[in-house]
């Protein structure tokens, strides 16, 4: 099997020119490739590229790739203090401390505000620049790798699920084929007691019609049809699990009729033991749809 469940996760760093990158990206169920980028400021120009990646590698999921850019040794910026802002901000909080008796502002806590520090970017040059993207989709491709393969192993597991769930679906769809309910011996008995039945309780009911009606209804209640198309559909199911691709979609289709053959069996069910039996089916069928719903 050649199987991708939709969610996983996977991480990859890499060193570039006195950058630390790392890329964290992860999926979960989506109908098509949602892609949302979580980029540091500055680099929103990537966005498209990152988009473009993802989109190459997969056909169904919701994305987020969050990249995390920090400088090491000597080119790492030494921040600036704004001291103007930093003078306002402090005499703000001495006023407010002041007029309603709030806790004193503390350095740490004034310095944490956003544009009290700054950190001065460095002039670079457009191949500067050029290196920089390439160096960061470069790593982004190796996370996508991870998580593909992540993707991968627990899509193999799924597909081994689906697979128990089809066997059941089988053995339950040939133990209502071989119910004695279903002889025809057994069908003409119970049909005459039924007519027997009838007649005893009113005598003026006309024998041969009543015979040809319940010949008719049991010609409806025939499970024939559902328990060959249940045969048909799980033949297909295993195909598509044995051709592997992005077969999420063919399967959530097969997992819609599997339901609807089941309850079909049912309402013609003319005996507790088929009736059980597609009861059963419809519980295994709910469970192999649920599996589906993860798999690209």
């Amino acid at each position: 099997m050649n199987l991708q469940s939709m969610t996983g996760f996977a991480r990859a760093t890499a060193d570039h020119a006195g950058a630390a990158l790392a890329w964290e990206v992860k999926s979960v169920n989506g109908k098509s490739a949602e892609v949302r980028p979580r980029l540091p400021q500055g680099l929103e120009r990537l966005e498209p590229s990152v988009r473009v990646s993802v989109q190459k590698r997969f056909s169904r999921g919701s994305f987020q790739a969050t990249l995390t850019v920090g400088r090491t040794g000597a080119a790492q910026a030494q921040p600036v203090v704004n001291e103007a802002f930093l003078k306002d901000l402090a005499g703000l909080a001495q006023r407010l401390q002041e007029q309603f008796g709030t806790n004193p502002a503390s350095a740490d806590g004034l310095l944490a505000l956003r544009g009290v520090l700054e950190v001065p970017e460095a002039a670079e040059s457009e191949e500067e620049r050029t290196l920089f993207d390439a160096a960061v989709l470069s790593c982004l491709d190796q996370a996508l790798a991870g998580l593909e393969q992540a993707r991968k192993e627990e899509g193999e597991a799924l597909g081994r699920v689906l697979l128990g769930h089809l066997d059941t679906i089988e053995a339950l769809t040939l133990r209502a084929e071989a119910d004695p309910s279903r002889d025809p011996a057994s069908i003409r008995a119970r049909l005459a007691e039924q007519v027997r039945l009838l007649m005893d309780a009113s005598a003026g009911l006309d024998e041969a019609r009543l015979h040809q009606e319940a010949a008719f209804l049991a010609t409806k209640a025939d499970i024939r049809e559902e328990i060959d198309r249940l045969k048909t559909h799980v033949a297909s199911a295993r195909a598509l699990l044995g051709t592997g691709g992005a077969v999420g979609r063919k399967l959530d289709f097969l997992a819609q009729e599997f339901n609807r053959e089941s309850n079909t069996l049912c309402s013609k069910s003319n005996a507790a033991t088929v009736t059980a039996i597609g009861l059963e089916l419809k519980a295994v069928v709910d469970q192999f749809r649920e599996q589906v719903q993860n798999l690209e």
